[in-house]
């Protein structure tokens, strides 16, 4: 769906887990989770970014045997389909996942927790996504603090660019996440919205993923379910000021208000 003239990435999210926030245990199933993905590639997603373990505020870590049993026969089954993406912080799931098809490893630790991740993605030239978390998802929503939230964010994801190159990665493999609603509140997460253009100075594709946080909840008065307008109105303004990549549960929406914003913004 996505025109070769597009300027911007649609990242199609699939949790296989019982327990997201968004839709836990609706795609819990191989079948279902394949079958979601092959609609969100319909809808326009170049990428489909597959889990197999929960970040939401207060999830328990889960077992790489376990998240492995999830994601591997999702990754296998579209592979090819779409750029196949990983988001894992786990050495021996990427691994297995890059086995399976997967060539780009989407790490929300910004290669902390297994910093032999960055000579893995080096060593078969992946692409790779390093995101700012504060804490771990335990307890990183416990009262987060910044001297300034851009300019710390943007310190982090400098230092965690410079570290993978130094391991051997590709500078253009890298792309960078703020982490919003990741040790975030609700002022913190308006503030990276409006600066995200201090992001995307450091020369690497931004990628935005508020789709349906709990953020976007409180300001529109949606529930879960409802807030894809919401995130697509988000993405539309950090497209404009920079951010290129948008890590989405609805692909469709997302694509026809960047499609209208890319248009408008070309004509000016």
């Amino acid at each position: 769906m996505t025109s070769a003239s597009s300027d911007f990435t649609l990242m199609g999210i699939v949790n296989v887990t019982p327990d997201s926030f968004s839709d836990g245990g609706t795609f819990e199933s191989a079948d279902a989770a394949v079958a979601h993905a092959r609609g969100l590639i319909a809808e326009g997603a170049q990428i489909i970014d597959v889990g197999g373990e929960s970040t939401r505020p207060g999830a328990e870590p889960v077992p790489a045997d376990a998240e492995l049993r999830r994601v591997l026969p999702v990754v296998e089954a579209i592979a090819g389909a779409a750029q196949v993406s990983v988001d894992t912080m786990k050495l021996d799931v990427a691994r297995a996942a890059v086995a399976a098809g997967a060539t780009l490893v989407n790490d929300v630790t910004a290669f902390r927790r297994d910093p032999e991740m960055a000579a893995f993605v080096a060593e078969h030239d992946l692409d790779c996504c390093l995101m700012h978390m504060l804490g771990e998802p335990r307890t990183m929503q416990d009262d987060p603090r910044y001297d300034d939230v851009v300019s710390d964010v943007k310190a982090f994801l400098e230092a965690r660019l410079a570290f993978a190159v130094a391991e051997g990665v590709r500078e253009e493999r890298v792309m960078l996440d703020p982490g919003f609603g990741f040790g975030k509140t609700q002022d913190h997460n308006l503030e990276l919205l409006r600066r995200i253009g201090e992001i995307a100075a450091l020369g690497r594709p931004v990628v935005i993923g508020v789709s349906r946080k709990s953020f976007v909840g409180r300001i529109t008065g949606r529930d879960v379910a409802g807030r894809a307008v919401g995130t697509a109105a988000a993405n539309v303004i950090a497209y404009e000021r920079g951010a290129r990549v948008f890590r989405v549960h609805d692909v469709a929406v997302t694509h026809d208000a960047l499609a209208m914003a890319t248009a408008t913004l070309r004509s000016t």
